[in-house]
């Protein structure tokens, strides 16, 4: 059995629209704007607090934040609570200003 090989695209990369490529940045910026507000919500409502007995010590106080963090990433990719939406859609009609 012989095996073809495959040739690289003489024209490259296929290219996006402008207006694509806006939205996935404005879309990742949304996202992460309302990863941020979760992850302070998560603080303020105690999320990585020192336990009194059995805790972590100074290590889990120090690795509380990337654990918030890493929460608040999973519940906007969950779908979050749509303030990414909001914002996206915010954000979209001021670039077409």
């Amino acid at each position: 059995m012989t095996t073809i090989p495959v040739l690289p695209s003489p024209r490259g990369a296929p290219t996006l629209p402008d207006y694509v490529k806006n939205d996935d940045k404005l879309r990742d910026a949304a996202n992460k704007l309302e990863a941020t507000f979760l992850s302070e919500m998560l603080k303020s409502a105690g999320l990585g607090a020192p336990r009194d007995a059995f805790g972590g010590g100074a290590g889990e106080d120090q690795f509380a934040s990337f654990l918030r963090d890493a929460q608040a990433k999973e519940m906007v990719e969950a779908g979050g609570i749509g303030l990414a939406e909001a914002l996206f859609e915010a954000m979209k009609l001021r670039m077409n200003v």
